[in-house]
């Protein structure tokens, strides 16, 4: 994967595979939007995706629609396949109790930090049409799914990572890229999470938005309090532990907040034991949300949380409700 964002020119031999990969994503895309078309729902779903593999902040992003569409008057709910998790049977409701073997670990962070119904299941049509019929929301989020193209969608929201980018702009496996770049032109929006927009080549500065994660606090783990870290009486000389799409982003954020950070990336999703966050000093040791909720090992006195926010335009959330053909508010 880091060859794809260092640009390695052996790649380029992997080109025809892409080209070939390309055609058969096209393909698909075109076999599944012709069978479910006008299999629409009875609420406008709304599809937070990317183009690229790896994590690009997308249920940050969810997380701060549902708690803003619910402050506007609607009914949110969210749906997931559920990455990294495992049920006996679907589709799976997921509470604030729900074992993350059985949601993964981002469908119950978003149930936990939402207090949202959030519906599982590999078949998202069966997730939508569960929400619908057993909660009758009146807004449907899809957390990823842009290429899950047998569920139909009102919204397509594309998130880039800025920090990270789009590597070399090749499909896989030659690059990064789940379809083609021009896909961009074809969504209803584009999120640019960093900083400015690093794709205007593609003609997309209409309808892109620019969004950054801010710190919100950090957490004792197993409590409730947050501090700001100007209030932070530990060291400044911290571990970072993360298990997340892109580790190196969470070592940015705690490095603008003035800490110096010893970065330990581990894989996305996978769940963290007391060996990975054991070391030898008594520095604190912090971790990510979406790593706090998969966490069920011995609990060490220096454990700590960063909980971040993503701040959204009233601009931004306005458009993506026209887009839907929903009333800018639903009070």
């Amino acid at each position: 994967m880091k060859a794809w964002y260092a640009k390695k020119t052996w790649l380029f031999f992997l080109v025809p595979i892409a080209w070939f990969f390309s055609a058969i994503s096209s393909l698909r895309r075109r076999y599944l939007q012709a069978r479910y078309q006008g299999s629409s729902f009875d609420a406008p779903v709304i599809v937070i995706g990317n183009i690229s593999v790896g994590g690009s902040g997308k249920t940050p992003l969810i997380i701060a629609l549902v708690r803003i569409l619910r402050q506007k008057g609607y009914s949110v709910g969210v749906v997931s396949r559920g990455y990294g998790g495992k049920s006996i049977r679907y589709p799976v409701i997921v509470s604030k109790n729900t074992p993350v073997f059985e949601s993964g670990d981002e469908p119950l962070l978003i149930a936990k930090s939402c207090d949202c119904p959030v519906v599982v299941d590999p078949n998202r049509r069966n997730a939508v049409l569960t929400l619908i019929e057993r909660f009758s929301c009146d807004v449907i989020l899809s957390d990823d799914g842009l290429q899950h193209y047998a569920m139909h969608r009102d919204v397509e929201v594309a998130v880039v990572d800025v920090i990270r980018g789009l590597g070399n702009r090749l499909t896989l496996p030659a690059g990064p890229l789940r379809e083609p770049l021009e896909r961009l032109t074809e969504v209803d929006l584009v999120v640019h999470n960093g900083a400015e927009a690093i794709s205007a080549d593609v003609g997309m500065a209409e309808k892109s938005s620019f969004v950054k994660l801010k710190p919100f606090g950090l957490r004792k783990f197993g409590t409730d309090e947050l501090i700001d870290v100007a209030h932070w009486v530990d060291s400044m000389s911290v571990h970072a532990v993360a298990g997340i799409g892109h580790p190196e982003r969470f070592a940015v954020t705690l490095k603008e907040m003035g800490f110096q950070t010893d970065l330990h990336a581990k894989n996305d999703h996978e769940a963290l034991s007391i060996a990975d966050i054991t070391f030898n000093d008594q520095c604190p040791i912090i971790i990510t949300e979406k790593d706090a909720v998969k966490y069920n090992d011995v609990v060490p006195h220096n454990l700590w949380v960063l909980e971040v926010r993503m701040l959204l335009s009233e601009d931004f959330v306005d458009n993506l409700l026209k887009c839907a053909g929903l009333p800018v508010t639903n009070l």
